[in-house]
């Protein structure tokens, strides 16, 4: 089973920028799909962002696409979500999750506990 952990959100004023880490750990990550996800209050779940940890292959959501980035630390275990241009509607609680494999956009099985981030007008 993986363990994910995430940092590095925080209150950010519109226009800013956040950079957050997703720390995996408990197995080998090789054929994962790993991704970053968000929730709103009152909204579904919302997916940003993947990358397949083997090749780097990324995945940007349309809604996002132009302002956040995905990359991989292969050597920290770490994925990492930039993200520029923030706005209010950014505001969310974001979550690093994993999968073996498997669409980008589909359901994933494992998550982190979730970083709030708040992007102030």
């Amino acid at each position: 089973q993986v363990h994910l952990v995430e940092s590095g959100g925080g209150l950010v004023q519109a226009g800013g920028s956040l950079t957050l880490s997703c720390v995996a750990s408990g197995r080998a990550l090789t054929n994962f799909v790993m991704g970053w996800w968000r929730q709103a209050p009152g909204k579904e779940r919302e997916f940003l962002a993947a990358i397949t940890w083997g090749e780097g292959r990324s995945y940007i959501e349309d809604s996002v696409k132009g302002r956040f980035t995905i990359a991989r630390d292969v050597t920290r275990n770490t994925v990492i979500l930039q993200m520029y241009n923030l706005k209010p509607e950014d505001t969310a609680v974001y979550y690093c999750a994993a999968k073996i494999r498997g669409a980008p956009r589909t359901e994933y099985n494992a998550w982190g506990q979730g970083t709030q981030v708040t992007v102030s007008s």
